[in-house]
């Protein structure tokens, strides 16, 4: 970061772009990646590249951040929400089979908490019915499915650099494919609809959806140390799932039987023999200086979004979304944290 402040090439322009670009395509294992300002912004980008917009259906699981939903709706299409899996809090395929019309025109799968959804049905669904797969892999950098790495898996992929991620811009995103003039689109897009080989011709309507060579040298500096990263976040989910195993009223999550899972946080779900609610034991927690966090909020259950449609009632969604709370998980966090935590909710098991 230091070299491209003395660079005096602070903006969208510098090496550091191109140079974070090109690591995280070999990364991911892509033939392309075009970096943007934000996780949010990449999936709008993607969606508008496919020229999807008024009158196109979207399939989304409603267990998810509100990004996901929130860019198909300024994209101008229509969000239609389905239920996780029964076992697992990533969408369910037979769902999307179910929310199938002829105006679907894209399923968006969501790598939840870097856990992989089937994609072995979803991708025969999408070939089955020709529309497009957009990942959200906004949590997932690094997760695998079907001996690739997420992101390379649809048409499109979109991955987040925001603070809390594996790895971080500080703000950033970024969106993956194989597809050459895809590529090209979302370049052009991304800089305001400018042509390539006419400086300020504008070929059509875009966007200033550029990430800075400032934030794009911090990107190339995490990659150097991702696997580490993500070593370290295993090894401390590893001690949380030892820990939890015994104490009654607490559950973990099943792992992802569909790929290789990462550990972005650490899930814990909350029953009826717990002492205290979800709520109740984050407030908990809290008095132990331990800053837990609540599951994502399914989305069909937030203002904004209790009229769009849905299928069915989605339990499931519900379930994970308003029992789970996360545990801290970050690569300084020690052994003896994750002691401390667990022994704190030994303490508070017992009432």
């Amino acid at each position: 970061m230091l070299d491209a402040v003395r660079s005096t090439w602070i903006s969208s322009l510098g090496k550091y772009v191109d140079d974070f670009e090109n690591k995280f395509s070999t990364y991911t294992g892509v033939k392309h990646a075009v970096s943007v300002s934000n996780g949010t912004v990449a999936l709008h980008l993607a969606l508008k590249a496919l020229d999807i917009g008024r009158g196109d259906e979207v399939i989304v699981p409603s267990l998810t951040f509100a990004a996901t939903v929130n860019a198909v709706l300024h994209a101008g299409a229509t969000p239609i929400l389905i239920d996780s899996m029964q076992n697992h809090w990533n969408m369910d395929p037979a769902a999307i089979e179910k929310a199938m019309s002829p105006a679907t025109k894209a399923i968006i799968p969501v790598h939840l908490y870097g856990h992989p959804c089937d994609m072995q049905n979803i991708l025969t669904i999408s070939k089955t019915n020709n529309i497009f797969i957009v990942e959200d892999a906004a949590e997932a950098h690094g997760a695998e499915c079907l001996n690739k790495k997420v992101g390379g898996l649809g048409h499109i992929g979109c991955f987040s650099f925001y603070g809390n991620k594996v790895i971080t811009t500080g703000e950033g995103g970024i969106c993956t494919t194989n597809d050459p003039e895809l590529n090209d689109r979302m370049r052009k897009l991304r800089d305001h609809g400018m042509s390539k080989s006419r400086r300020y011709w504008h070929e059509e309507v875009g966007f200033n959806y550029r990430l800075t060579n400032l934030n794009a040298a911090v990107g190339v500096a995490q990659l150097e140390q991702v696997e580490y990263i993500l070593a370290r976040r295993s090894h401390l989910a590893m001690l949380y799932e030892n820990g939890i195993q015994g104490i009654k009223g607490l559950a973990t999550l099943p792992v992802s039987p569909y790929g290789k899972k990462i550990d972005w946080l650490f899930c814990v779900f909350v029953d009826e023999s717990f002492p205290f609610n979800r709520d109740m034991l984050i407030l908990k927690l809290k008095e132990y200086n331990i800053d837990a966090r609540p599951t994502f909020y399914p989305v069909h259950i937030m203002p904004p979004y209790r009229n769009l449609k849905r299928i069915g009632d989605l339990p499931n969604s519900s379930k994970f979304g308003l029992t789970g709370i996360n545990l801290p998980l970050y690569p300084s966090l020690n052994d003896n944290d994750v002691e401390y935590i667990v022994s704190v909710l030994e303490e508070l098991a017992r009432g």
